[in-house]
């Protein structure tokens, strides 16, 4: 016979409470932090869909590949979504060209600095010089890049750029990269520009990057007689030249994109120009300097062209990716 009593259940232990409040928050935290790594999808999705779409007719209009490779820009008025009453003539190639060449100046020219430095920074400089130097280097970067652009325009390219590029052009001029007249703003202008603008950028990760290389190693060379540039040149640089090139094609990327200093500085020309002395205009810097005043038909060409920016650095970045894995893999069969 059973004794039904009155009895109210007694609370779960403190320990078991706090291992219930985990298992409801852990899968709470996990589908907050999944939610979170995908809207980075869903954004990158969104942009590329409506850039495409609004792009879609002058690609109807001109071609795809007959878009990318026109040298011609004129824009249309007409204010109709059919791409069969557009009245203008939409080529991209003068603007990729131009941001192709002001990007790889920036790169050549960026990167030896950078790798000097960073060598500088690590390994030669007395200690109570290495923080005030890399907070230097550091504060490039915070710098606006309409500063660039002002301080390139109005005192670099006058007084520094203008009487090099003379000089170049009367020494090299015979050559098709620097055939004259010399105009000041052009490629190679906002080119060196963008260099001292990523130099910053490179630096930094190139420095950590070398900062973390092994001292077993750097001790065993030393061991065996070799002098610091040897180590340098045949220990450092080796086992850090995948970080070497992640960083260079960080700071690439950044030059691709830069808009308000290389509109400055290149010229904004429609028109390309094999001499890097000539004025032309980049992808980013056209879009910056037409958007304002473009007529419905123009501005579905400026989004045709941030399309074809967008591709370039989809492209930049990809390869990058590779690059990085093809040399790690390669450094690590070779370690085997």
């Amino acid at each position: 016979m059973s004794v039904i009593t009155d009895q109210k259940p007694q609370d779960p232990p403190p320990g078991l409470r706090s291992r219930t409040r985990r298992r409801v928050a852990d899968p709470a935290f996990r589908w907050f932090v999944t939610l979170t790594g995908t809207s980075v999808f869903i954004i990158l999705a969104a942009m590329v869909v409506r850039t495409t779409t609004e792009a879609w007719p002058i690609f109807q209009h001109q071609g795809f590949f007959g878009f990318l490779t026109g040298d011609r820009w004129v824009s249309g008025g007409s204010r109709s979504d059919d791409p069969a009453d557009f009245t203008g003539v939409y080529g991209a190639w003068p603007f990729i060209y131009g941001t192709m060449v002001t990007a790889l100046i920036a790169i050549v020219l960026a990167l030896p600095l950078a790798l000097c430095i960073a060598f500088y920074i690590n390994q030669l400089a007395p200690r109570r010089l290495r923080k005030p130097l890399s907070y230097t280097v550091e504060m490039l970067a915070a710098v606006p890049s309409i500063v660039f652009g002002m301080w390139g325009l109005f005192w670099l390219v006058p007084n520094v750029l203008r009487p090099f590029f003379t000089w170049l052009e009367s020494w090299a001029g015979g050559f098709f990269l620097f055939e004259g007249p010399v105009f000041g703003p052009g490629y190679l202008a906002a080119g060196i520009v963008l260099a001292i603008m990523i130099l910053p950028i490179i630096t930094a990760i190139v420095r950590e990057v070398i900062a973390v290389n092994p001292l077993d190693q750097q001790n065993a060379a030393y061991a065996l007689g070799a002098t610091r540039f040897e180590v340098m040149r045949k220990v450092i640089l080796p086992s850090s030249f995948s970080g070497i090139v992640g960083a260079s094609m960080l700071g690439l990327g950044r030059a691709v994109g830069e808009t308000i200093a290389v509109m400055m500085l290149i010229g904004s020309t429609k028109s390309w120009d094999s001499s890097l002395l000539q004025r032309g205009d980049s992808m980013a810097a056209l879009i910056a300097s037409l958007f304002k005043e473009a007529t419905p038909e123009g501005v579905r060409g400026l989004m045709a062209i941030g399309v074809a920016l967008f591709l370039f650095t989809m492209v930049i970045n990809v390869a990058a990716r590779l690059l990085v894995w093809r040399i790690g893999r390669v450094a690590g069969d070779a370690a085997v």
